[in-house]
């Protein structure tokens, strides 16, 4: 499952998680912390947008 920030475009692929921001892959979107923040725009989980 894929999901996008609606504020900047920034995806977050469940699958590929984001290693680049310490998220493993395989970590679902749920299961980020809910304090989760977009790590380009800063918004939190619930501007995002399940694609």
């Amino acid at each position: 499952m894929k999901y996008v920030c609606e504020v900047c475009g920034w995806e977050y692929d469940e699958e590929l998680g984001a290693p680049d921001f310490g998220i493993e892959p395989g970590t679902l979107f749920s299961d980020l912390p809910e304090d989760f923040e977009c790590p380009l725009c800063g918004v939190g989980k619930d501007n995002f947008s399940e694609e």
